[in-house]
């Protein structure tokens, strides 16, 4: 049996979101049905009821969260990483990250993380906010630190990672974004952000 039809969708001004509920536009789950579990990755294939009253439904991973730094060194160059990523065979320029292990809190990560893959320790830490990378099927989320006063104490790289450290001017990771040579989505936020920050004397 379809579906009953969907009414227009109503544009709605910005200002309304702040006093408007989204209860309207919620799914509930019916049932879960857990698919695979990893190392630190769930797949999951759960039954929803939609707004209209219909099922569907919904396939997701659940994340443990992470985080990722942008690393300024006093000199304003960044600290960024070339890392093969093997889900699209390909290398790609990042800024350090990772993720969170069971417990730990994001700052805690971030402090962890810069140590282990870069070999930095840093002296300023500012939380940029967090993002969510993949909503249509995943719940993770990574929160972003700008670190600076950076002092090199030497990398701590796991056994399974191989990467190269790069020093890289902001006028040159800007062009690599702008030719697409930096195309991690994590790495592009932080990046804008950054840019953001140093045009207003921050």
């Amino acid at each position: 049996m379809s579906a009953p039809p969907q009414p227009p969708a109503q544009a709605l001004p910005a200002d309304a979101l702040a006093k408007t509920s989204a209860d309207h536009l919620t799914e509930h789950r019916l049932t879960s049905e857990t698919l695979f579990t990893g190392r630190f990755l769930q797949a999951r294939r759960d039954t929803v009821r939609l707004p209209n009253g219909a099922a569907a439904t919904r396939e997701h991973i659940l994340h443990p969260g992470a985080v990722m730094i942008v690393p300024v060194l006093d000199s304003g160059d960044l600290v960024m990483e070339r890392q093969y990523r093997y889900p699209l065979e390909q290398d790609f320029i990042e800024f350090p990250a990772g993720k969170r292990d069971p417990g730990e809190e994001p700052a805690e990560t971030a402090r962890r993380e810069l140590l282990e893959e870069a070999g930095f320790e840093a002296r300023d830490w500012e939380h940029l906010g967090g993002i969510h990378v993949a909503i249509a099927y995943s719940n993770e989320r990574i929160d972003l630190y700008l670190a600076r006063g950076l002092t090199h104490v030497g990398a701590r790289l796991d056994d399974d990672e191989f990467l190269d450290i790069l020093h890289v001017p902001f006028e040159r990771a800007m062009a690599w974004l702008a030719e697409g040579r930096i195309t991690d989505a994590k790495t592009v936020v932080g990046l804008l952000m950054l840019e953001q920050r140093l045009r207003g004397g921050r």
